[in-house]
């Protein structure tokens, strides 16, 4: 016999089910439209409260979204208008020469990710911004779709909690500078959604299709809404009570909408994933669980940290969800099992085993709670089912106030508590309770009701946002917005662009770690999550700095890497004066140019001596001639006594003054190298032209400072470097390394006489003319990255570059790029696409001949249990039963 639903107190109005039909199609878009706008007033107007950009004058770059994220949209509008170098597979700007289709599948394909083609290129930070709005929006609306979808209710209801789903603290404090990640914002509902689809057995061709879109958006974060919407599967099955058979179906037409979607996104998927095993590794942190204190302080507004669990989601969705354990219209069953739902993820993402499976096994370079909008996700459904049986009462309403004491009292033990949070706590507590106790008093205070919940939302959600906005703009990186530096770089940079017949470096004076994406050129400089083990360990060998702890490859200004990488033209810029920590620069923007050999050359037969520890001999082999001299040096304490040795090949240095002294030919220029120096340098005596200070950031690993020029040697060979030291690191015994220019002219004359007479590059690869005679090994001025084929083999590695031996039958070299995986990801998408065009084409067969259907359960068919609120799961028990 079915069972009846508890019915509400009297004099309380049930949020109940909408009936299907006009007025249900009606609900929904109504609801998505009211989360939206929730969503884009809120962020909108805590940005503005906040001052920044596009509303003031801070700016929002803040940590990557200024140096990969921007840049990377730069670069993809570039693509979209037929300006890039390079194509989809191969990077020609970045690194000298890299993989592209992971880091296109890593950043930019999202479909909101095309907006940014629609505006001019220099205001590519408000495309981001607009596309960061728009997906926060979309978030909010697909969200109360669901919420209407797994049970009717209140549009308004459903419009305010879809809203504060995207407005979560992780949204507002963690995605919005990572707005790639926003797309798991997207996927969460839409993945419930398909799981909804296959528990009912609907949309068997359409959702695989939606599960590979969001797969192919970000991969990473699509794979953490995955594993939420089998939890919100696994619930819906057993509340529901589906008999056992049923089940099993159920969850074997997710098992196979989810495989075939994730088999579609295979060919971005699979470069994607071999991606990050070629990458330098970066960071190795250990997961370290937050103190429980601090993760109670981020349920509240107006807090921030970077380690912590960003979990704020607006007081009036918290009281609901605590209000559910006590809500006497809500089944027992459907009560416990989304109340214990949430309590299980919320500890989850204090172990570590859990955690590294929300992580797909691997913590994190950054912050180690990504996952934590799934988390929002489950609160706000559980929100939506504690409202849509009926109000809560006020013993449902007590019950939840009785679970945010504790919460508001743990809270006030973290030191992350601030002067506006609890007073924003406490004003959207009583606009929430003074709301839910309004709509039981009456149908006519519905609206003044659905006003103050929601006003109560949007101002904390506001004030959280220009709280963070500022929070992190103190204690995190951040970088200017385009201006007229970056359009002043850009024009000079394009004025001197010669490609391919040399390359043109934007320059080492940096605006970002990805000034070639963002300014133009075909520089040295890259980050990326994807940067190759092979380039950073490269250009390390050469004397290249870097930061992110390898991550963020740094431009080398050097004569002889310019050389080797055909670098023909170097911009020469001021220190960006937005940096806090750049002395005051007044020089002008200037081009060094300089003759180099072509982006292929001849050398001679035989294996390359391996990179030793020297970047000055490392040069030297890769240039295929002697050029420095290295002598040893003496470092000397502020007192005049030796410095003692750190290891066996570095002095070690604290804070204080040192002399460094050596002997060189005169006329030399000489160079530094103190890659775990942090301070400063100075030759002296100073000549017309040289004798300058020059910076050193060095702090390994994280931070490695990069081989620069001092000036030039005297008549006497003398040289002297005052070095003055803001913290302790080291400097190598070999850290000077004189430059003799006559010799590495001549080392390139050589070079330009027997390299390519042409070259040709191509969006994936490139063809060289070889003079006639030639003989050796063809070296490619390119990382020897994984991908590259020449001759119709893989390219041979020559000390970190692609290389091949001369062909014997003709003076034409071919090379090739394909990201490994490309193949086999092609190949699965294929097969994907065959066995779904199957299932359509069987489902359209047996639609057609069976007798007397209409509207079977098809792909595109709607029935009662997708026209929304009067789905199975929406209507009575009663009235399901018969």
């Amino acid at each position: 016999m079915p069972t009846s639903r508890p019915r509400p107190r009297a004099g309380l109005l049930p949020l109940r089910a909408d009936r299907p039909g006009p007025r249900a199609d009606r609900s929904r878009p109504r609801a998505g439209a009211l989360a939206a706008l929730l969503a884009v007033v809120a962020v909108c107007a805590g940005d503005a409260l906040a001052r920044v950009f596009p509303f003031g004058h801070h700016t929002r770059s803040v940590n990557d979204l200024g140096n990969q994220f921007v840049p990377f949209h730069a670069r993809l509008w570039d693509l979209l208008h037929g300006d890039a170098d390079g194509g989809v597979l191969l990077n020609w700007s970045s690194g000298y020469g890299t993989s592209f289709l992971p880091d296109l599948g890593t950043y930019l394909t999202s479909p909101f990710a095309l907006l940014v083609g629609v505006f001019p290129r220099d205001r590519i930070d408000l495309a981001v911004y607009a596309m960061t709005v728009l997906k926060t929006a979309s978030a909010a609306a697909l969200m109360a779709l669901l919420l209407l979808t797994l049970r009717g209710g209140r549009w308004w209801a459903a419009g305010m909690l879809g809203g504060s789903y995207a407005l979560c603290g992780w949204s507002l404090a963690e995605a919005s500078y990572n707005p790639m990640w926003l797309d798991g914002l997207i996927a969460l509902p839409v993945l419930c959604l398909a799981a909804e689809w296959a528990r009912t057995g609907r949309r068997p061709v359409v959702a695989p299709l939606l599960v590979a879109v969001m797969w192919v958006a970000n991969f990473y974060t699509a794979y953490m809404a995955t594993l939420g919407a089998a939890l919100v599967l696994a619930a819906r099955l057993f509340t529901e009570r589906d008999d056992r058979r049923t089940a099993v179906r159920a969850l074997g037409r997710a098992a196979r909408t989810v495989g075939l979607g994730i088999g579609l996104s295979a060919p971005v998927l699979v470069p994607v994933y071999l991606g990050t095993k070629h990458a330098y590794p970066g960071w190795d942190r250990p997961f370290a669980a937050a103190g429980w204190s601090d993760v109670l302080a981020r349920l509240l507004p107006a807090t921030y940290t970077f380690f912590t669990p960003a979990l704020f989601i607006g007081t009036g969705t918290l009281l609901l969800a605590c209000a559910l354990a006590f809500q006497r219209a809500v089944p027992g069953r459907e009560r416990w099992t989304w109340t214990g739902l949430v309590a299980g993820v919320a500890l989850s993402l204090q172990w570590e085993p859990t955690h590294l499976l929300w992580h797909a096994f691997a913590t994190p370079n950054g912050s180690p709670y990504r996952q934590t909008f799934v988390l929002a996700g489950l609160v706000v459904i559980a929100a939506w089912v504690s409202v849509a049986h009926g109000l809560p009462d006020r013993r449902a309403l007590a019950g939840g106030c009785a679970v945010l004491a504790p919460v508001a009292a743990g809270a006030g033990f973290s030191a992350l508590i601030t002067q506006w949070t609890y007073p924003l706590f406490a004003v959207g507590l009583v606009a929430s309770l003074g709301a839910l106790l309004l709509v039981g008093r009456g149908r006519r205070w519905m609206v003044p009701a659905a006003v103050l919940l929601i006003g109560a939302q949007a101002g904390q959600a506001a004030a959280t946002t220009a709280f963070v906005d500022r929070a992190r703009l103190n204690r995190l990186d951040h970088y200017a917005p385009w201006g007229e530096r970056q359009q002043a770089q850009a024009d000079v940079v394009a004025g001197a662009d010669d490609w391919p017949r040399t390359r043109t470096d934007p320059g080492r004076e940096q605006t970002t770690t990805n000034d070639p994406l963002l300014l133009g050129g075909q520089g040295g400089a890259y980050y990326s999550s994807h940067t190759p083990a092979v380039l950073t360990d490269t250009m390390r060998a050469l004397g290249a700095g870097w930061t992110s702890n390898g991550r963020a490859v740094q431009s080398l200004d050097n004569p002889v890497t310019d050389a080797i990488f055909s670098v023909g033209a170097r911009v020469h810029r001021p220190r960006d004066p937005y940096q806090a920590w750049n002395a005051p620069d007044d020089r002008p923007v200037t081009v060094g140019r300089a003759p180099v050999p072509p982006l292929v050359t001849v050398r001679p037969p035989g294996t390359p001596v391996p990179y030793g520890r020297s970047p000055f001999r490392n040069q030297e082999k890769l240039l295929g001639s002697r050029v420095y001299t290295v002598p040893g040096t003496a470092l000397l304490a502020a007192g005049g006594g030796a410095v003692a040795d750190r290891g066996a090949d570095d002095y070690g240095v604290g804070r204080g003054t040192y002399t460094l002294t050596a002997t060189c030919p005169a006329g030399t220029e000489a160079y530094l190298w103190a890659p775990g120096l942090f301070g400063s340098a100075r030759l002296a005596p100073a000549r017309s032209g040289d004798g300058s200070e020059v910076w050193f950031r060095g702090k390994l690993p994280a931070k490695r400072a990069p081989v620069q020029r001092l000036g030039a040697v005297g008549g006497d060979g003398a040289v002297r470097v005052t070095l003055v030291s803001t913290r302790a690191g080291t400097v190598p015994h070999g850290a000077v390394g004189c430059l003799d220019r006559p010799r590495l002219a001549s080392a390139v004359a050589e070079l330009r006489r027997t390299g390519a007479s042409a070259v040709h590059v191509t969006a994936d690869g490139v063809r060289a003319e070889l003079p006639a005679g030639s003989s050796g090994t063809v070296v490619l001025a390119a990382p020897r990255i994984a991908g590259w084929r020449c001759q119709g083999r893989p390219a041979d590695d020559y000390l970190g570059l692609v290389a091949v031996p001369v062909p014997a039958d003709g003076t034409t070299v071919s090379c090739t790029f394909r990201p490994p995986g490309l193949r086999a990801g092609l190949a699965a998408g294929a097969g994907s696409l065959a066995v779904l065009v199957t299932v359509g084409a069987v489902l359209a067969y047996r639609r057609r001949t069976a007798p007397g259907t209409g509207t079977g359960s098809g792909t595109g068919a709607g029935t009662e249990a997708e026209t929304g609120a009067g789905s199975r799961a929406g209507l009575p028990e009663a009235v399901r039963a018969s």
